[in-house]
C-alpha cells in the first residue's frame, strides 16, 4: 500500500473506532434502562438486544468510517485556511444533516429485516414516521452530534500535534525515557537571508508555506516524522529500521529534489525563484521521552542532533546539496539510485575522533 493511502487509512480508522465503543456503548445503556421489556416505550416497536447490538455497531463503525473519509478524503481540504472555530460550525452543520440521513436509513433498513418486508412498504415508512416524530430519535441525534464533534475536534487536534506525537501521548510511549537509535535529516534552505530580506516577512511566508507543503508526500512515502520546523530548517527523523528500510532518508530528499524540479516554473511564477536546499544526515543513539508541565513535547536528547546540524552546515564548505555521515553509510543498502564519495572529515569540539563525510549524488 502508498504511503498516501496508509496516511489516508490511518487517519479513517480513529473515526470508525471511536464510533463504534460510543455506539455499544449506546446499546448498553439502552439495555439497562428498558430492562425486560421486549419493546420501545416511545414508539411501541418491538426491542432485541441481538438485533440492537448487531445493527447499532455496524451502523455506528459505517457512520464513523463514512466521517473519516470525507473528513480526511475531501472536507478537510475546503476549510484549510479557516479559523478553528469556523471548520468546527461550518463541518457540524453540515455532517448534522448527513446524520440525519444515515440513521433514517438505518432505521429504515432496520425495520426492513424486522418486519421482513420491503424498505418502501407502508409498514416500514409508517414505523419510521413514528420514530422520527419521537424524542428518542432526537435524543439519539443529540448524543450522535456529541460524538460527530468529539471525533471532529479529535481530528483537528491529531492535525495540529502531529499524528505520532498524539498517538505517542496517548499511549504513553515516551511517558519515561527510552533510549533509541534514530537517523536525523537537518535540511535547510540555502540563502534564505537574502531571499527573506528581498521578498519581505509577508511574501517570504508564503514561500515557506509552499515549501513545506512540498515536501510533505516525499516525507509521508518515506514514513518520516516531522521533529520540527526551525525557520527555514525542517529536522526529519526516522527509527533506525524504517530509515535504512530501501533507503528511506536518503530516498526522502531524492524525492524532495524531484518534486521541487517539478514545481519548478510554479516557484518561479509565483515566487521569482525557485528554492534549493541542503541537508545532513546522520544516525547515532538518542534518549527520547515527554518534557515540559504547561505544554508537554516529546524531544530527543543525545549528540546526534547537534553533529547532524554540524554535518549540515558543512555542505557550504564543501559546496554540495548533501552530506552523509560514514556511520550512516555503512548502513545503507547498495542502491544503484544513488552514489556516495568520501568529501572531508569533520572533528567536533570535545571528541577524540574525527567523523568521516561522503557526499551524496543521485
Amino acid at each position: 500500500m502508498q504511503a498516501k493511502y496508509r496516511r489516508y487509512f490511518s487517519q479513517v480508522i480513529p473515526f470508525s473506532l471511536m464510533w463504534l465503543v460510543f455506539g455499544l456503548v449506546y446499546v448498553f445503556l439502552e439495555v439497562g434502562i428498558l430492562g425486560r421489556l421486549t419493546y420501545y416505550p416511545a414508539t411501541g416497536n418491538k426491542y432485541d438486544f441481538q438485533n440492537a447490538l448487531i445493527y447499532t455497531g455496524i451502523g455506528s463503525f459505517l457512520i464513523g468510517t463514512l466521517q473519516g473519509f470525507i473528513e480526511v478524503v475531501w472536507l478537510r481540504k475546503h476549510f484549510d485556511k479557516r479559523a478553528l472555530w469556523a471548520k468546527f460550525f461550518f463541518k457540524s452543520v453540515f455532517y448534522l444533516f448527513f446524520l440525519i440521513f444515515f440513521l433514517v436509513t438505518l432505521t429504515m433498513v432496520t425495520n426492513m429485516n424486522r418486519f421482513n418486508t420491503g424498505i418502501f412498504d407502508p409498514v416500514v415508512l409508517d414505523s419510521l414516521k413514528q420514530f422520527i416524530t419521537k424524542f428518542s430519535f432526537w435524543s439519539i441525534v443529540i448524543y450522535s452530534a456529541a460524538i460527530l464533534n468529539l471525533a471532529l475536534f479529535f481530528s483537528e487536534i491529531r492535525e495540529y500535534l502531529g499524528v505520532g506525537v498524539l498517538r505517542n501521548f496517548f499511549l504513553g510511549k515516551y511517558h519515561t525515557p527510552k533510549q533509541e537509535t534514530r537517523i536525523f535529516m537537518f535540511l535547510d534552505m540555502k540563502s534564505s537571508t537574502t531571499i527573506a530580506e528581498n521578498m519581505g516577512h509577508e511574501r517570504y511566508f508564503h514561500l515557506i508555506k509552499a515549501y513545506y507543503a512540498n515536501m510533505t508526500n516525499a516525507i509521508l512515502e518515506t514514513s518520516g516524522d516531522i521533529y520540527q520546523y526551525v525557520g527555514d530548517e525542517i529536522v526529519v527523523s526516522w527509527t533506525e529500521q524504517i530509515g535504512l528500510y530501501n533507503n528511506n532518508c536518503i530516498e526522502c530528499f531524492h524525492k524532495i529534489d524531484r518534486e521541487f524540479k517539478k514545481r519548478k516554473e510554479h516557484y518561479l511564477e509565483t515566487f521569482g525563484l525557485v528554492p534549493d536546499f541542503k541537508a545532513g544526515f546522520h544516525i547515532r543513539e538518542v534518549t527520547t521521552g515527554e518534557i515540559g508541565i504547561i505544554k508537554k513535547d516529546i524531544i530527543y536528547t543525545g549528540d546526534v542532533l547537534n553533529t547532524t546540524a554540524r554535518i549540515q552546515r558543512e555542505c557550504n564548505n564543501y559546496d554540495t546539496r548533501a552530506l552523509i555521515s560514514e556511520d550512516l553509510v555503512k548502513k545503507l543498502s547498495p542502491k544503484d539510485n544513488f552514489n556516495h564519495t568520501k568529501i572531508g572529515k569533520l572533528l567536533l569540539r570535545g571528541k577524540k575522533e574525527a567523523i568521516q563525510l561522503h557526499s551524496i549524488e543521485f
